[in-house]
């Protein structure tokens, strides 16, 4: 006589009320501090410096996605960075010669470089066209690069100093045209945004409102990626690529489009942080920019939405405050802290707690078997 045992089904427990409000309890919490606490309670100098700050975090929402789902390490974020910027700063710059009665921008007509806008500059002078390109460019830039790289699959270090070089390449390159992009100095004294001023307190507050409301936007929107079928594929990718091919699945896809919109989100930064700040130079988008949007992400935890949005922003304040007090030691102190996030907390801060417990677990049950 045989038994036969019919498998019972493991399911998980159900989610308890504290799982089911922590999201969207975090997201108004998030809105609060940003939109209610931060205007109240800061000067205007202080709410400009944290617009700088979420312009960066908005960035890190696109490298957890990249590199915190993907493990991807975009090492080039800069270049997304910058030609956002740069297109922004483009229309800005013309609006600003337009609203004098002059035709070039202040920058041309200091260089002497005639009397014509170059070919390239002009479709930048409709609003509609250079709102599109801070986005469709740096992420149509992303896409033709990352078809050719992740065909030929490309990855890991080979895949970050490719990543690099385009970024030095670009930076380069803006220098050296001087007479069309401002050289060194890139676009600077932009003074209006849209038909405002941005001397005006009022408006510079606006522009903060606009940027930390686009940051919340999109913590949601990558989040909803993170929970949904194609964030499972990207971290299947990330953790077994040769086993999601034999699935029926082209990894070099899937990895296209973390990439793809991880530069759409950068480019968007770059776009929002010519208002906040009034200037996009080489010096903002060169290699040690890239790398520094990449340490803020892996210090708060690249696999952490939360984490890497608040880890960026901390990296920012530690380099405004410490690169002052100590200006030839603070490049150090950041290549340290990416050593020591990556090598001795992959999760970053956002993991310490996790990590903590899991010792204290392990120390319980050493006691138990001694």
């Amino acid at each position: 006589m045989t038994t036969t045992i019919t498998p019972t089904a493991v399911t998980s427990p159900p989610p308890t009320f504290l799982d089911r409000f922590r999201v969207p309890a975090g997201f108004v919490l998030g809105a609060v501090l940003l939109l209610g606490v931060a205007p109240l309670a800061l000067s205007d100098f202080r709410l400009n410096l944290l617009a700088k700050y979420l312009c960066y975090a908005i960035v890190a929402v696109g490298v957890s996605l990249a590199w915190g789902r993907g493990g991807l390490m975009v090492l080039g974020q800069g270049v997304f960075f910058g030609l956002g910027g740069y297109a922004m700063a483009m229309h800005l710059k013309l609006a600003d010669a337009a609203a004098t009665g002059e035709t070039l921008p202040d920058f041309m007509q200091l260089y002497g470089t005639g009397d014509t806008l170059p070919w390239w500059w002009k479709p930048f002078a409709n609003p509609a066209f250079a709102l599109a390109m801070t986005v469709l460019l740096p992420m149509a830039v992303a896409a033709v690069l990352g078809f050719f790289v992740f065909r030929r699959r490309v990855k890991g270090a080979y895949f970050a100093i490719l990543s690099q070089a385009l970024a030095a390449a670009l930076s380069i390159w803006l220098i050296g045209q001087q007479a069309t992009t401002g050289g060194t100095n890139g676009l600077t004294d932009i003074q209006g945004f849209f038909g405002y001023s941005l001397d005006d307190p009022v408006n510079q507050r606006t522009v903060y409102f606009l940027i930390a409301a686009v940051l919340l936007l999109l913590m949601v929107g990558v989040r909803q990626l993170f929970v949904s079928r194609y964030g499972e594929l990207l971290v299947a990718v990330r953790d077994s690529e040769e086993r999601v091919r034999f699935l029926g699945y082209d990894p070099a896809n899937v990895k296209l489009v973390a990439y793809v919109l991880a530069a759409g989100a950068a480019g968007l930064a770059g776009a929002l942080f010519v208002p906040a700040v009034g200037i996009i130079s080489p010096a903002l988008i060169g290699i040690v920019p890239s790398i520094g949007f990449v340490i803020g992400a892996a210090v708060g935890g690249r696999a952490s939405l939360v984490g890497a949005v608040l880890g960026a922003i901390a990296v920012a304040w530690a380099q405004s405050t410490l690169s002052d007090a100590f200006p030839a030691a603070w490049t150090y102190l950041q290549g340290l802290l990416f050593v020591v996030a990556v090598g001795f907390l992959p999760g970053g801060l956002a993991s310490l707690g996790a990590v903590l417990r899991k010792r204290r677990l392990r120390m319980t049950r050493t006691g138990e078997t001694a």
